[in-house]
């Protein structure tokens, strides 16, 4: 019969180089000795970077209206397809955004979403931003679909942000313009 490329002749496997072996025993052997690093996670949160990209948040205008004015652009560009948008008009006597138009529907799918931020710098009136939060997962895909109200609402948790000064470059011109 046909035996192996790393056959001896009684059919036992045998190592091609073994060298090779020893050295990653030898790597395994120096890490016995060194002190084990040990996240401390559910306690304490490490920082994120200043420009990480997290969980979507909608805002609101300082009068309480919302800033989305349901215009699609944010949709339009996720490369993802994950952001649906369904707008209404606004009324004399339900007026949600300051616009003529509101997003009467917007959800955003989490489980399709990269996360790339295309959204946030389509929005022309900075409706939508992606913050620090980063625990979101869920134990249904249906969990995962963020409706309005849920991006609306204010974090559940904060997570702690990395030094700006230590971490980040200086801030974009199209962010220092605005």
């Amino acid at each position: 019969g046909e035996r192996g490329r790393h056959c001896s002749p009684g059919g036992r496997a045998v190592s091609p180089q073994p060298f090779s072996t020893f050295k990653g025993f030898g790597v395994t052997f120096r890490q016995i000795f060194r002190k084990p690093i040990t996240q401390q996670y559910p306690e304490y949160k490490r920082p994120v970077y200043p420009r990480f990209r997290g969980r979507h948040r909608l805002h609101r205008h300082e009068n309480g209206l919302e800033k989305c004015v349901g215009c699609s652009l944010c949709a339009a560009a996720c490369p993802a397809d994950c952001i649906r948008v369904v707008a209404a008009e606004n009324t004399a006597d339900n007026r949600v955004s300051a616009g003529e138009r509101y997003a009467r529907i917007y959800e955003i799918n989490l489980s399709r979403c990269i996360f790339c931020g295309y959204c946030e710098l389509a929005c022309p009136f900075d409706a939508i931003t992606l913050e620090a939060e980063y625990e979101i997962s869920e134990y249904s895909r249906d969990d995962l679909i963020y409706t309005k109200d849920m991006l609306l609402a204010p974090p559940v948790k904060r997570m702690p942000v990395a030094d700006r000064d230590l971490y980040d470059t200086p801030i974009p011109a199209y962010k220092a313009r605005s």
